[in-house]
């Protein structure tokens, strides 16, 4: 229960940071949009259809999908981002805090990234292509920053030929921060390789076992200067589970010695988390 309410409380607190970095940094410079209001915005100029019908008509089959592959959790998560988001434009003034262009994306960038991030964290998106980036890290894992990053561009530099070029090289600045630093935040694509020695295996294995959905490898080790027998434990975790980890690991055997590598690729079948 404290876990969901924190989750909560963040994604609601990070989704007001996005509509603050939106309405003091990025829209005062006119800075373009990318993801699924990118494309509503070509669409209309193209059709001359209502763009906000198209923007709803958009993200009814993102949402579906996101409801079949991620479950009701994240998708009610990712609309409670969405209306606190649209709640938080109304009322927080479009008061530009820098009036460079340059400044202005980078730094709207980062608050942006880093509130997506967190979202991401707790369970949610902000809806549009972070959606469809979250479904593809499913299918292969893949820094989600940089997917969303490659989405986004491509919106961008078509609407550059529609809208102008200096407005869509400031936005593509823009994204690049966010998916820069949403990367640095949401770490699931990371995996970590653990070499835990422990005088203690079973009661190690044990804890893991009830606690982690990981294989464990279990061998037979020496000291080479106590000639003492140890257990040695190899796993593969996500860098998400390495703060449970420890503390089961401290909790089964307080000396225990824990070897934690980057991995940089897997074969075989790893539970997606």
């Amino acid at each position: 229960m404290f876990a969901r309410s924190l989750h909560l409380f963040t994604i609601i607190l990070s989704s007001v940071l996005v509509g603050f970095a939106f309405n003091m940094f990025l829209l005062p410079q006119k800075i373009l949009s990318g993801g699924i209001t990118g494309v509503a915005m070509i669409i209309g100029l193209v059709t001359s259809a209502n763009t906000g019908l198209i923007i709803f008509l958009l993200n009814v089959p993102i949402i579906i999908l996101g409801y079949l592959k991620l479950g009701h959790r994240f998708i009610l998560y990712s609309l409670l981002s969405i209306m606190v988001t649209s709640l938080s434009m109304q009322w927080i003034p479009q008061t530009p805090i820098s009036n460079d262009p340059i400044m202005s994306a980078i730094f709207g960038g980062a608050i942006v990234g880093i509130a997506t991030g967190l979202i991401f964290r707790s369970g949610g998106s902000t809806g549009g292509f972070d959606i469809i980036g979250m479904v593809l890290t499913l299918k292969k894992e893949r820094p989600l920053g940089v997917l969303i990053f490659a989405l986004n561009a491509g919106v961008v530099f078509i609407s550059g030929f529609i809208f102008n070029w200096d407005l869509a090289l400031y936005t593509m600045a823009s994204i690049f921060v966010t998916g820069k630093v949403i990367d640095s935040i949401h770490t699931r694509h990371v995996k970590l390789t653990l070499m835990i020695i422990t005088k203690k295996g079973d009661a190690v294995k044990k804890k893991l076992l009830t606690n982690l959905v990981r294989g464990i490898t279990v061998l037979d080790g020496e000291g080479a200067y106590t000639r003492e027998q140890r257990s040695i434990l190899i796993t593969v975790i996500s860098r998400y589970e390495l703060p449970d980890v420890k503390r089961w690991v401290t909790s089964a055997d307080p000396h225990a010695f824990v070897n934690i590598t980057e991995t940089v690729d897997i074969m075989g079948y790893f539970r997606r988390s």
